[in-house]
């Protein structure tokens, strides 16, 4: 009798655990697998659902903007194309990011900073506008989301999330069992906080942003300050096989409203690769690069 005393307490503290635990992974978006990445093979973010306010910055009305991207160009169009610079995609020439400094949602000190780097582009100053992913730099929060063409995995953890970029294995950490610190140290990848909301979703709240001079937003060079926070919503598709994060940007030192943006990615099939990024310190192809810091004597 004893015996099916203990057995019966048992299972009265055993079983709702269980059920509470398959009940917990079920209302878990399964984002993580050593098998699969999530990739993007467009470098800018898209346009959010109506209703959420502004969307993305834009490039200048007076200069359109034809990307450089070959992933839908003609296969004719590449086969005549493979000893220039640029591909021209349905005959026509691709050309640079020049932002809308003139948007009326910028703060006068960005829409300034904005058009410095236009004026350093049409003056022939710069070809491209340096990010600082090309600089082997962390994008920042949002900025490293559209970093493009190589996979990103997520690492899954009872009280983490880490979320990995398979170029040189950038790290940033989302914590699931925490509120915000009172004054976070300022970084790259700030402070970010999370939960899992309706099965499919995971919220990441961030803030303690480093505003340093090589961080902004987007291919823009849109910057922010240390007032910036971040709420992301990566949701996954109810087939699994997309993944799609919408992005809302609150600065009030920056911005007269939240900027919101939108990034999908789709599944890739195959386990993490080593890649580093190449430095390029001499900027041997003259885009007006930002020098990385080398050391002038080794260390040792």
């Amino acid at each position: 009798m004893r015996r099916l005393v203990i057995a019966a307490s048992l299972a009265t503290i055993l079983i709702p655990a269980v059920f509470a635990q398959e009940a917990r992974k079920a209302s878990i978006p399964d984002l993580a697998s050593k098998d699969f990445g999530w990739q993007t093979n467009f470098e800018d973010w898209q346009d959010p659902p109506p209703g959420n306010g502004h969307g993305p910055m834009a490039n200048d009305p007076a200069y359109p903007f034809v990307n450089n991207s070959v992933v839908d160009a003609p296969e004719n169009d590449l086969a005549k194309s493979q000893d220039t610079a640029f591909v021209k995609i349905n005959g026509r020439q691709p050309t640079v990011r020049i932002a809308n400094s003139k948007d009326p949602i910028l703060k006068p000190w960005v829409a300034a900073a904005v058009q410095a780097t236009n004026d350093e582009i049409l003056q022939g100053k710069r070809q491209v506008p340096f990010v600082a992913q090309s600089r082997c730099w962390p994008g920042g929060v949002p900025g490293q989301l559209i970093y493009p063409f190589e996979p990103l995995y997520f690492i899954q953890k009872l009280d983490e999330v880490w979320m990995i970029w398979q170029r040189d294995h950038m790290v940033r950490r989302v914590f699931l069992n925490r509120e915000h610190s009172a004054n976070p140290k300022p970084s790259w990848f700030g402070e970010s906080v999370g939960h899992y909301e309706g099965g499919d979703t995971l919220v990441v709240d961030t803030i303690g942003l480093s505003a340093n001079k090589f961080s902004y937003i987007d291919n823009f060079r849109t910057p922010h300050s240390d007032k910036e926070h971040v709420v992301e919503r990566f949701t996954i598709s109810p087939d699994g096989g997309s993944l799609t994060a919408i992005a809302r940007v609150e600065d009030p030192n920056a911005y007269n409203a939240p900027i919101t943006m939108m990034r999908t990615w789709f599944k890739a099939d195959h386990a993490m690769e080593e890649v580093v990024c190449s430095e390029n310190n001499g900027d041997r192809f003259n885009q007006g690069l930002v020098p990385i810091p080398e050391a002038g004597k080794p260390d040792f």
